[in-house]
């Protein structure tokens, strides 16, 4: 039941529309027309369009918001539940972030939750998922899908290594079979995402768009 509970305020949390309340707070402060992330730019609720399209301080706002959704959730799960509660409650946020109920279960790709997910249930790998995930971006010119998969796949085989061999999590919690199955969860929903996705490039030297203009694809 604890388990069953801390999934569900997971979820909820994780769901929690980030974007939406921030384009509308940039929409009261200009006194302009609500965005709506998910028809504007590259159509994606997350981070990189919120800057794209708002500005890059909105969009550190988005990131910094969807990462404290995963971090929340993890230890809270961890609090009433123990380690599989917290790699329970993990999982489920990223799933709310990718499918809020709110929005017609169309949410963002799920990167800056797992990201907060991550600090709380794997830092031991966290600087590695993130390096390896720029480096590989980087390395195919921009293509964000192949960078997702690779990192998914080495995240996995981590998540797995640490749990057969009973290694150390530092402060996260113990590497119960939870957190493989955590790490092949998310990383399946935020793959299945970035495939989903029409956008082929992740476009990181565009200049910002202005708040009143009609972004370009």
């Amino acid at each position: 039941m604890r388990l069953l509970a801390v999934s569900i305020v997971g979820y909820l949390l994780g769901s929690f529309p980030t974007s939406d309340v921030v384009a509308r707070v940039v929409a009261r402060q200009n006194g302009g027309k609500h965005v709506d992330l998910r028809t504007s730019g590259t159509q994606n609720p997350g981070a990189l369009n919120a800057a794209k399209v708002l500005g890059a301080r909105w969009g550190l706002v988005v990131l910094a918001g969807d990462v404290a959704k995963g971090v929340l959730a993890s230890l809270a799960g961890r609090r009433v539940a123990g380690a599989n509660g917290a790699y329970a409650a993990g999982t489920t946020a990223v799933i709310g972030h990718c499918a809020p109920p709110w929005n017609g279960f169309r949410g963002g790709k799920g990167v800056a939750t797992s990201a907060g997910t991550s600090l709380a249930l794997f830092p031991v790998y966290a600087p590695a998922d993130v390096g390896l995930a720029a480096a590989v971006l980087a390395l195919s010119r921009g293509r964000a899908e192949w960078a997702t998969l690779s990192a998914s796949g080495v995240f996995i085989a981590a998540a797995t290594y640490w749990w057969a061999g009973k290694k150390g999590n530092a402060w996260g919690p113990k590497a119960t079979i939870g957190l493989p199955i955590y790490a092949a969860i998310t990383s399946a929903v935020i793959a299945y995402r970035f495939l989903q996705s029409s956008e082929p490039r992740v476009d990181v030297s565009r200049p910002l768009e202005d708040i009143n203009e009609k972004p370009a694809d």
